[in-house]
């Protein structure tokens, strides 16, 4: 089929793929602190990610975040996809677990990374949905089926995510 068969015209929903890695051990996951100097998320907590650069797959990519922010390997498999309306643009966020670390954690640009309980988390300045991400894939296994999520924000620009049955 040639790119012209695709359908992709300016008038249709676009998205950007990111990805979201959450690597876990018990109830800890990894996550990153954003850097003070960061333009989204300064001083947030978060999952490890970032965008997917063209001719990568996501798995890749993950792989790639997951190195580059943390200085860590791990078994990751995709355990969601959240599709963020942010308006005319959105994006498309797979979300993958990660378990079997291996290597020694870095800081890097983009903040410092700790282990932090799930529990911590609602006490700590986080990004919105992450307390509602770690509550979806906590009891998750490796197997399990992908859950599927759309986010998008109300009209006091607060972000809500909604889970497919």
């Amino acid at each position: 089929m040639p790119k012209s068969d695709q359908g992709v015209t300016k008038d249709r929903y676009m998205l950007i793929p990111r990805t979201a890695i959450f690597v876990r051990s018990g109830d800890e996951y990894l996550l990153i602190k954003g850097a003070p100097t960061k333009r989204l998320w300064a001083g947030k907590y978060n999952g490890i990610g970032g965008h997917v650069e063209r001719g990568e797959n996501i798995l890749f990519s993950a792989q790639r975040e997951l190195l580059e922010e943390t200085g860590l390997l791990a078994d990751l498999w995709l355990c969601g996809t959240v599709i963020v309306d942010a308006g005319e643009m959105g994006i498309c966020l797979f979300v993958f677990c990660g378990e079997n670390v291996r290597g020694e954690i870095k800081a890097s640009e983009e903040g410092s990374v700790e282990w932090v309980g799930r529990d911590a988390v609602l006490h700590l300045p986080v990004v919105e949905d992450l307390p509602v991400l770690l509550e979806r894939i906590h009891s998750m296994q490796r197997g399990d089926p992908p859950f599927t999520a759309r986010s998008y924000y109300d009209e006091n620009d607060k972000l809500n995510v909604v889970f497919g049955s």
